[in-house]
């Protein structure tokens, strides 16, 4: 990739990344904890997205395993850290299939939300910096 597409790429995952993160908020403002953790994990795919663009100069995999992202971006995560990443890619599986979505549904409840959207927040603001 030239540096101008590598510049494009990474500026398009961090503006979809901020959009889905408002989005993000909306859903759980309305009260719709599972679809709000949904996007949580869609939020940290794409700006872990932007880090693999920034890091590898080339695009981004088509993966949703947040884990794997955050070793290609090579962004120095903890085992603590990945031991998360690995809970939230449950988010994308389980809001995505019909035979978990309504255990997933019942799971998210505020204080469970609540718990996973602020540790989502703050990955997220730490990733925006790293891209920066």
């Amino acid at each position: 990739m030239t540096k101008k597409k590598i510049m494009v790429a990474i500026k398009y995952w961090e503006t979809i990344a901020n959009h889905d993160y408002d989005t993000m908020l909306a859903l759980f403002k309305s009260k719709r904890y599972s679809d709000s953790l949904f996007f949580g994990h869609i939020v940290l795919e794409k700006i872990l997205k932007g880090l693999v663009v920034k890091k590898t100069k080339e695009q981004a995999p088509y993966t949703h395993d947040l884990v794997r992202l955050a070793r290609l971006a090579n962004i120095g995560s903890s085992k603590e850290e990945i031991i998360f990443l690995n809970n939230v890619n449950e988010f994308n599986l389980r809001a995505r299939y019909p035979e978990k979505k309504l255990e997933f549904y019942k799971k998210s409840t505020l204080k469970y939300t609540e718990r996973n959207l602020n540790r989502i927040k703050d990955v997220y603001k730490n990733l925006c910096q790293k891209l920066k």
